[in-house]
């Protein structure tokens, strides 16, 4: 893999081949992903083999490319602030998760839902630079990774996907295998490169943290019908947004006496704040609001 600017890739590093493609796909659309592919594809080639020459010099030239990013995006909040850049990264992992989940509840396979499900399992392990993932996100990737491999191999055999978590233990990840890859630069005119365009969406209601696997992505996000299924496509209105009610208790909150916040109970209210803005880039009202009024509750009462 000979792009932009990085020497050919190690047979060593076919690992995070995926990773780069990533990358070089969100590269216009969302740089700030884009960087945390590469930063992960870095730290994981670091583990793999930065002794040999060919190995080191292609970790070198990615380093360059990391830090030319960096200052680049220099003044960004997503690649100052980790947990920023962490908040990020999930909320686009996820929501190419509800898209292809819910092409797939539809009934509707096609390869950009199978490359939005591989895709979403792909950035979860980017989230891993950040710290330890969470059992939600572990569950999100081994769902997304699976249903990935399951739609693709039935339709490689002619066969019809069935729609859900069916079957789901009897499958298992070929992670050498080419399920869905993003296209490379120059490839987009032989088959569709993007899986869904954020700015095109209406909002949903995931909250940023806790997602089951079989919620409803965004009505109108964009996909790519094959011919073969003799599908009309229709335009298709935004679905309002269903903002929650605010607590009314909050209007007026005055913080109760001898609360004593810890240092986890700080950290896990500007995780909050930062979901929430995190949201609003993306217009969503629901989730801001809904995390909004957590830190609210936990640093004036102590509890969530």
């Amino acid at each position: 893999m000979a792009a932009s600017g990085l020497p050919p890739l190690p047979p060593q590093f076919k690992a995070v081949q995926h990773f780069l493609r990533t990358a070089q796909e969100l590269d216009k659309r969302e740089p700030v992903v884009a960087y945390y592919c590469r930063l992960y594809a870095m730290q994981s080639g670091m583990k793999i083999d930065s002794k040999t020459p060919e190995c080191r010099k292609f970790l070198c030239k990615l380093m360059d490319q990391l830090e030319a990013m960096k200052k680049q995006l220099g003044d960004n909040e997503a690649i100052t602030q980790e947990i920023v850049g962490c908040a990020h990264v999930e909320n686009y992992a996820l929501k190419m998760f509800l898209y292809a989940d819910n092409e797939d509840r539809a009934g509707q396979f096609h390869k950009n839902m199978i490359k939005s499900f591989y895709t979403a399992s792909l950035l979860i392990d980017v989230l891993t630079v950040f710290g330890e993932l969470t059992d939600e996100n572990v569950q999100h990737r081994k769902y997304a990774r699976w249903k990935a491999t399951y739609i693709h191999n039935c339709l490689k055999n002619g066969e019809t996907p069935q729609s859900g978590p069916i079957g789901m233990e009897e499958e298992y990840y070929d992670e050498n295998e080419e399920v869905g890859s993003p296209a490379l630069p120059g490839q987009e005119s032989q088959a569709s490169s993007s899986t869904y365009e954020p700015s095109n969406e209406p909002t949903s209601n995931y909250t940023g943290i806790h997602i089951p696997p079989g919620a409803h992505a965004p009505a109108n996000t964009p996909a790519e019908v094959p011919h073969t299924t003799g599908v009309t496509s229709t335009s298709i209105q935004p679905t309002p947004q269903n903002v929650p009610i605010v607590d009314p208790s909050l209007y007026n909150v005055q913080p109760a006496g001898e609360i004593r916040l810890t240092a986890e109970d700080f950290a896990r209210a500007q995780k909050y704040c930062k979901y929430a803005g995190s949201a609003l880039q993306y217009e969503d009202v629901s989730t801001a609001v809904q995390n909004l009024q957590k830190a609210l509750k936990l640093l004036t009462t102590g509890k969530e």
